[in-house]
């Protein structure tokens, strides 16, 4: 379903009405359809009512002053004063009694529209590209989203709830002071509805762009909260509790100055409003109490106009009220709008097929690709990976390893060239069926906010208990969870940061095995880990990529070299390509990155075996006078 842009500025309430009208009026829900047609005739017997309550407050007052000739057209057994009056709080009491039915029948449909929207706007977020969400704030996206929420919630109560039932009661009012009193009062009451209607909406004008600003202040200053929440141990090591509390008052500021001179406008609007209104109502009780006087008119007519004035004061300032609320809603819908609006960069074609993995086996062709048009990452790269084999990447950083894995995820699509998998393009399969095939244990491993069984089942929703254990025994990690006070039920915390590196690579490899995919990507998996973890980690990942299609994205060299074959990658280009021992062979940029690592890691062992020396010196120097006391 298309979605049109809406904006504060241009005052498209229509334009909003009529995104969100098929989801107040779902083609798939006959009970909200009813539920709003009744509604509908409840706003229009309400309304009726309510039309009738200052008539019986008109003849309560005749018959109190003894007005024989204002007889109501009435049976007789309502004619005396105490039955006028109960009547007259009767209908007062029908009329909410309605008012309130119609509420409780509309709250489902206002309800399934912001659910409806809602759902949307988070399906359309996954549905966008990792080039939008690396660029992305979440602390300000999830507020847009939280805004617009509300927003239609907004639009839709006040449009349905408010705006029809003013229009139709100032529209019933109007014809009974043409009826009764004649057209001099209906013209007051126009000019002072005009004046009214102009004066809010200037104001509220006004008041949009302080809207706004507080709106872009609130957003930044989320932002800046979160961002600095999700980076609190790197905050705690540079000591910057003080730098990042001031940056967050400084957005906070801004929002105050905003949302007090919000407060002051509302306070000036509301007055304005009232001096417009009174001087409206005090010209039309000017003209009633003229003709009181003259013989013309009761007593009850005029207390009959003034009933009318008070009760038309209501919706009179629900138009303000609607216009403030439905602008400043639009103002929020307004991001949450071009969220929707932001076009999809990796679509499946219309013809697209599942994809058949029959072999696994993996071919670039001639493959260009760049993020940014100036600057070119992936320049003509073309190699095979057979099936059940194991091909790894290595090289620089920046020479385009882990672009090779995101092309392979089809989260961009290449510029030229192809990549296929069993002979198809991935370009002309589905993406679910594409992402389905791969399995991915990436170098940063980040897991959700709950359980290590729900991240572990995160590879397969539909795994039994047995699976999940029997997944995490073969990724080395099932002593591990059992050895934890809640075992599988441990929650993981923020991003997984209750648990170790290694813990989390564990994880990420357990619902790897879990998932059981054809292919496999391990994307640097064991950079970050210390020696003694990744040797452990790599027993792991061999077992996961036994039988396997497995492309390694590979900056520990020695992690590589079993691999059936190795690409040598620099500045987007395959310099060296073949196995292990030949490339150390070549003596080339590969047998270069080799020693150096080489080096390093000799470099470490010396350094840990000094290390332990020196520990076990203090430990025989500590003991030494105790064992001298002992002879």
């Amino acid at each position: 379903m298309a979605t049109q842009s809406v904006s504060g500025d241009s005052g498209s309430t229509f334009s909003a009405l009529k995104a969100l009208w098929p989801y107040m009026w779902p083609a798939d829900r006959r009970d909200l359809k009813l539920r709003l047609v009744w509604a509908t005739l409840l706003l229009f017997v309400a309304k009726a009512v309510l039309v009738m309550v200052p008539y019986f407050f008109k003849w309560a007052t005749d018959a109190l002053v003894g007005d024989a000739a204002a007889k109501p057209p009435l049976p007789d057994f309502l004619l005396a004063p105490v039955m006028l009056v109960i009547a007259y709080n009767v209908l007062r009491l029908v009329q909410l009694g309605f008012n309130q039915l119609r509420d409780a029948l509309f709250a489902r449909v206002g309800q399934h529209a912001v659910r409806q929207l809602a759902y949307r706007t988070f399906v359309h977020m996954h549905q966008l590209s990792l080039r939008f969400h690396l660029e992305r704030r979440t602390g300000g996206l999830s507020r847009v989203i939280e805004r617009g929420t509300k927003g239609i919630e907004t639009i839709v109560r006040f449009t349905m709830l408010a705006m029809a039932p003013t229009i139709l009661e100032f529209a019933l009012t109007a014809g009974i002071f043409a009826f009764a009193y004649g057209w001099t009062y209906v013209a007051v009451i126009a000019v002072t509805v005009c004046l009214y209607v102009w004066f809010t909406v200037k104001i509220s004008d006004w008041r949009i762009t302080i809207r706004r600003e507080m709106n872009d202040s609130d957003t930044e200053a989320n932002t800046k909260a979160i961002d600095s929440l999700l980076n609190y141990e790197t905050v705690k090591y540079f000591n910057n509790e003080k730098m990042e509390a001031e940056r967050f008052d400084r957005s906070m500021a801004r929002y105050e100055k905003a949302a007090t001179l919000t407060w002051v406008s509302i306070g000036w609007l509301n007055f304005g409003q009232g001096v417009i209104f009174g001087a409206g109502m005090t010209t039309i009780m000017l003209l009633s109490a003229r003709e009181v006087m003259a013989g013309t008119q009761t007593v009850g007519d005029f207390v009959f106009v003034n009933a009318m004035l008070m009760q038309l004061a209501q919706p009179l300032n629900f138009i303000g009220m609607i216009y403030r609320e439905i602008r400043q809603g639009l103002t929020d819908l307004e991001k949450m709008f071009d969220l929707l609006d932001v076009s999809r960069e990796v679509v499946d074609r219309p013809d697209a097929r599942p994809l058949a993995v029959t072999e696994g086996h993996v071919e670039f062709r001639d493959v260009h690709f760049a993020y940014d048009p100036e600057r070119q990452i992936l320049k003509g790269v073309s190699f095979d990976v057979p099936a059940g084999k194991t091909v790894a990447i290595v090289g620089p950083s920046g020479a385009g390893k882990s672009t090779i894995s995101r092309l392979l995820f089809r989260f961009y699509d290449v510029q030229s060239g192809q990549i296929l998998i069993d002979g198809q393009d991935i370009d002309a399969v589905t993406q679910e069926s594409l992402r389905a095939a791969i399995g991915m244990v990436p170098q940063d491993t980040v897991l959700f906010n709950d359980s290590i069984a729900y991240n572990i089942r995160y590879g397969r929703a539909s795994a039994a208990e047995a699976d999940v254990t029997r997944a995490a025994g073969l990724a080395q990690i099932g002593a591990f969870i059992d050895s934890l006070p809640d075992g599988y039920n441990t929650m993981v915390g923020e991003r997984g940061l209750k648990l170790s590196g290694g813990e989390k690579q564990r994880v990420a490899i357990a619902r790897t095995i879990l998932k059981a995919p054809p292919l496999l990507i391990l994307d640097e998996a064991t950079s970050a880990l210390d020696s003694h973890t990744e040797q452990e980690i790599q027993a792991a990942l061999d077992l996961v990529s036994k039988g396997r299609t497995t492309i390694v994205i590979a900056h520990r060299l020695s992690t590589i070299v079993s691999a059936d074959e190795i690409i040598v990658l620099k500045d987007g280009s395959i310099v060296e390509r073949g196995r292990h021992a030949n490339l150390l062979a070549q003596r080339g940029l590969y047998a270069s990155m080799w020693d150096r690592q080489r080096e390093a890691t000799e470099a470490e062992e010396r350094l840990r075996i000094a290390r332990a020396a020196d520990e076990e010196g203090v430990i025989v120097r500590r003991r030494t006078p105790e064992v001298a006391a002992g002879h």
